[in-house]
């Protein structure tokens, strides 16, 4: 509660230190122990699936950079809704919280929670499958716990992730540097002729780099909660510029350790690099890979909670979902009814829930609406609206919206499947739901009640923006 207006606000926690760990403690999860193997399956050459690892870092660095001059410039938490909504209106940002809120965020979250259950669970059945009942309790313990720290407590969530981001740093260190022990004693076969084999094809290409991108996802993820952020004109910036570049380097350099230590048959037939690697270089200390596996995918998952949930906040305040989402805890300031929410439709995704299938989905469905973001940068630049603290050259977000249509066009060229039809039919439904609900309002006052009955019962209130 501001105390000269007597105005409800998300208070703001997030510093510089905690911004970096936010970024790279979601960005480092189980991608990077994970995808490898499926770049290199995609583009079909270690020297390839190195320039894809960097290309890849590459461009959402860039991206951040665009990011950066839309978080300055519209000063508000939300990530690519706020700046879709600005731009175009309604209409568009409602199909993007209509994806994410019930589709991408929540199914994101019940992915890795099930990746992260699944090495929870295995030390304690040997050498056989952990049951999958099993598997999925222990998923939906960690979704829960994970939302109600987040629903309690901004500065402990916020220092989890610092934790475990330290944790996760620690260990990619150990495989870099095992890596460069490996490569000083002459294990460099895998780097001569490194680009026998490489496949051109555009929809493997495409492919491949959805992979990787998977791995890096969360780089736009401080935009969701700038309204928490610290002098958000200078620590969004820093945190951006400190953090891309870092895990970019960590990622190629994690990459070239798993190819001296193992051959591009190996690494496909791996099913888990990252243990591989471990088992083969670390010896009786193979275990530590399956542990930061653990703890970074932990951190992961606290941190899409963290900003999955103020996704939904703001999507809310907006008039894109009912109010009872865009209210805050009056004691704890934060959104705690979006945070619930999301942890619901998570637990029910569980239900289904398939890693895999998760990573060409989500990002298929997130490139999409990045093309729409940088197309608002693109608007934005045009109108010459209000841009002040940090600009970018036009040719940037020209090119970030090249590259998101490509991202989004080459998995259907390179594989095309009959989901890709059922996520536009999906958006198509979201249309729907604005017309009847929104548009034409044929439920009108329907959640009065249930929002008043739900702010006693949770002590929650609406708020305000916090645009300075």
């Amino acid at each position: 509660m501001d105390t000269t207006t007597g105005k409800l606000h998300l208070k703001r926690e997030v510093g510089l230190t905690s911004a970096v760990c936010l970024i790279v403690g979601t960005m480092i999860g189980s991608g990077i122990y994970m995808s490898p193997e499926w770049v290199l399956r995609y583009i079909g050459s270690p020297g390839a699936s190195l320039v894809i690892w960097t290309a890849s870092g590459l461009i959402c660095t860039i991206a951040a950079f665009a990011y950066v001059e839309l978080g300055t410039t519209i000063k508000e938490s939300g990530g690519e809704y706020i700046y879709i909504f600005r731009n175009f209106g309604h209409v568009p940002a409602f199909l993007f919280s209509w994806t994410s809120v019930f589709i991408a965020r929540p199914a994101s979250i019940a992915a890795m929670s099930l990746s992260l259950a699944q090495y929870i669970a295995a030390p304690f059945y040997g050498e056989c499958r952990p049951p999958l009942a099993v598997v999925k309790c222990t998923a939906a313990a960690s979704i829960l716990i994970l939302g109600i720290i987040n629903g309690l407590n901004v500065k402990l969530a916020t220092r989890i992730q610092n934790v475990f981001t330290f944790a996760k740093l620690l260990s990619l260190f150990i495989i870099v540097t095992g890596g460069i022990v490996l490569i000083f004693k002459g294990h460099i076969h895998n780097f001569q002729n490194a680009f026998k084999g490489t496949i051109g094809e555009i929809g493997s290409v495409g492919m491949a780099f959805q992979q990787g991108m998977w791995s890096y996802d969360g780089w736009n993820n401080l935009n969701y909660v700038t309204e928490e952020i610290r002098r958000p004109k200078v620590n969004l910036p820093r945190a951006l510029l400190i953090s891309l570049p870092l895990v970019t380097l960590l990622y190629v350099m994690v990459n070239i350790s798993y190819l001296a230590a193992m051959s591009p048959a190996e690494m496909l037939t791996s099913g888990a690099v990252a243990v591989t690697w471990g088992n083969k270089v670390l010896g009786c200390w193979g275990w530590i890979i399956p542990l930061s596996v653990v703890l970074s995918t932990l951190g992961s998952v606290n941190g899409t909670f963290f900003t999955g949930g103020r996704s939904c906040y703001v999507a809310a305040r907006e008039g894109s979902l009912p109010g009872i989402l865009s209210m805050a805890h009056v004691h704890h300031l934060t959104p705690l009814p979006a945070l619930m929410f999301t942890a619901v439709i998570a637990l029910i995704m569980l239900i289904p829930g398939d890693f895999a299938s998760i990573v060409n989905y989500f990002s298929f469905i997130a490139w999409i609406f990045y093309s729409l973001t940088f197309a608002a940068l693109v608007k934005m630049k045009i109108k010459k609206l209000r841009i002040q603290s940090f600009k970018v050259t036009m040719l940037i977000p020209v090119f970030l919206l090249i590259i998101s249509v490509f991202l989004v066009v080459a998995p259907i060229i390179g594989d095309p499947r009959i989901e890709y039809l059922f996520v536009f039919l999906f958006l198509l439904s979201g249309l729907l739901v604005y017309l009847l609900l929104i548009h034409f309002k044929l439920c009108a006052g329907l959640m009065d009640r249930p929002t008043a009955f739900l702010q006693l019962l949770l002590e929650v209130a609406p708020t305000e923006a916090n645009r300075e």
